[in-house]
């Protein structure tokens, strides 16, 4: 995510002193998703000098091991003769003997395409730089310049928030303002508009018409300006840019990924096929990050550590409330209708009212977990579904139920968020959770302040959400007469397989099953050829003690189940549902929503 604050100080436009550090990419075995990288190290006073894959990226808390796709490692003198290199660990190679000046070089196989990894073939370079480039962790003060040798055979042009030297070379300030800018280097299409004497620009990379860029443009734009009004202003940009970088191909992989003045968004739907749509969410979210995590930024997360795991306990707010406001902000623009909007809130809202996780961890505690799920990977089973609620989705309703609580109080979450910003983020001063709690005290009252961060956030209270929800006219309802059975389960051949582990407390779990029984039958009643498990519990009743026979392992058993009302809620317009909101709710409503 997400740049450290330190480095505002050398985004000056004084010269900075000292050597630099220069790189070269080249492309020409792109079919086979390499590309040969070599990097010059000037001016080296130490004997050794340690170079190292990152092992994270911005924007990421868990460990990726970036050094497993870097092979053909080489290291040469000022002279062009060979250096000994050792390997104390799997990502560091550590060089001496050399002259004052250490040139490397290497293979990199890359082939993801999405915020976090590199993709390398002849459609585009989409190069993030952990993944990418080697460093020199004890050089991370000095500039550096990178020369992106592009395949002009292929139309290829550089799209990045690093500052153009001349034709294909850019440059850095230091290491970390070079680490957290991402690179799309493509046949792409170029929008601008100006805003308050900057620059935002797409650089669209994708199948589509001109037609289509030009459509996608105008949503980009509403969303643009709809968050700043939350604020107020945009942030200050280095160098008077903010770009887009949107790849939208069918081999890159959906993704989408903040950056300080710009952001990675990857998709597989071209703009025909849904992305117009559905594409323009994750714009939305990831911009909002330009003042919420970029610069309303977590002490937790400075510096960012590039060699460890980072953990935050703030990410219920950090990613949480950005979450809430990413559907906000879209009704608001005019791109999806309140009926929309309001609709959408009810899967997030069962997910997390629906969790026993809340009985284990607070909202602080499911923020630390996030070197465990953030696009970490392990072989070793999990109970997730037992332990874990997403901060994107625990912080989304936490943000909702602080926006009507406010507003219900003459207040606004904009406002409280433009307090943090001015007393925080336009001062590029790292907050706390404390910071959080005491200035939420100081805009709505100590009591107010109190009672959220006491009730909600340090412990796992939940908010009365239907009687916040109805003050805009908006009815909550259980779904109540479906039965509930506890997992998910999918039909085969075979039977029904519970494919995910019991929720604590549901039918499912009290009946002893875990992920992994095929369901034969129940009360002895057979499975129709493609019938639904949802509508084959359909037939029983509810509340009654029905007989499973499956297997475990092989083995066939049985246990008893009762199924009880499902726990799910609906939320939907009072007047989708035959109500009739009274003036005053619509008024809230138009005041939340910003509609006409």
């Amino acid at each position: 995510m997400r740049l450290l604050f330190s480095l505002i100080s050398l985004l000056t436009v004084l010269p900075l002193l000292g050597q630099t550090n220069t790189y070269s990419i080249s492309f020409e075995n792109a079919v086979h998703h390499e590309a040969l990288i070599t990097a010059t190290f000037p001016d080296i006073k130490t004997d050794t000098l340690s170079l190292r894959m990152s092992r994270t990226s911005p924007g990421r808390y868990a460990l990726h091991e970036f050094a497993k796709n870097v092979y053909a490692f080489k290291a040469t003198d000022g002279k062009g003769n060979r250096l000994d290199t050792t390997r104390p660990n799997p990502y560091e190679w550590k060089v001496t003997g050399h002259d004052g000046t250490i040139n490397i070089n290497y293979i990199l196989f890359a082939n993801r395409g999405d915020g976090t990894y590199s993709q390398i073939d002849e459609t585009h370079a989409h190069l993030n730089i952990p993944p990418t480039f080697m460093y020199a962790p004890t050089l991370k003060e000095r500039k550096i310049e990178v020369d992106f040798n592009v395949r002009e055979d292929l139309g290829w042009k550089v799209a990045t928030q690093l500052s153009l030297v001349s034709g294909t070379t850019y440059s850095a300030p230091n290491l970390y303002y070079f680490m957290d800018s991402p690179t799309e280097i493509s046949k792409f299409t170029l929008k601008i508009f100006d805003l308050d004497g900057q620059t935002i620009q797409l650089a669209l990379h994708h199948n589509g018409t001109e037609e289509e860029a030009d459509t996608y443009f105008e949503k980009v734009k509403k969303t643009v300006l709809a968050q700043k009004e939350v604020y107020g202003e945009l942030p200050n940009f280095d160098y008077g840019t903010y770009t887009f970088l949107a790849c939208y191909v069918p081999n890159a992989s959906g993704d989408g990924m903040e950056h300080r003045n710009s952001t990675i968004l990857t998709s597989t739907r071209s703009l025909a096929e849904g992305g117009m749509e559905r594409n323009i969410v994750t714009v939305s979210h990831e911009f909002f990050h330009a003042w919420n995590v970029e610069r309303i930024r977590p002490k937790s997360l400075e510096p960012f550590n590039f060699e460890e795991a980072n953990m935050s306990g703030e990410l219920w707010f950090a990613e949480g409330f950005t979450s809430y406001y990413t559907n906000l902000i879209l009704c608001r623009a005019g791109l999806i209708s309140p009926k929309e909007y309001v609709e959408g809130l009810t899967g997030t809202f069962n997910y997390v009212w629906t969790s026993p996780a809340r009985r284990f961890f607070n909202p602080i505690e499911m923020s630390y977990q996030a070197p465990f799920v953030d696009a970490a990977t392990s072989v070793d089973p999990v109970n997730r579904e037992n332990t874990f609620i997403s901060y994107y989705s625990y912080g989304s309703v936490l943000g909702l139920a602080l926006d009507l609580s406010l507003r219900q109080n003459g207040l606004t979450l904009d406002d409280y968020m433009k307090m943090i910003w001015n007393k925080f983020g336009k001062k590029e001063i790292p907050y706390t959770i404390s910071n959080l709690h005491e200035t939420l005290s100081q805009y709505a009252g100590e009591a107010f302040g109190d009672r959220f961060f006491n009730t909600y956030i340090y412990k796992s209270g939940m908010p009365n959400y239907k009687a916040l929800l109805e003050l805009a006219g908006v009815n909550l309802v259980q779904i109540g007469e479906q039965p509930h059975f506890g997992s998910f389960v999918s039909m085969n051949k075979d039977g029904g397989s519970v494919m995910r582990n019991p929720a604590i407390g549901t039918p499912a779990y009290k009946a002893g099953l875990t992920k992994g029984d095929v369901i034969l039958n129940i009360n002895a009643i057979p499975f129709a050829e493609g019938q639904d498990f949802r509508a084959y519990l359909g037939q029983f009743e509810i509340g009654k003690s029905l007989q499973v026979n499956y297997k475990r392992y092989g083995d066939k058993k049985n246990t008893t189940i009762v199924l009880t009302p499902s726990p799910s809620y609906t939320i939907k317009l009072m007047e989708d549902m035959e109500g009739a909101p009274s003036e005053e709710m619509l008024t809230f409503r138009k005041s939340w929503l910003k509609t006409e």
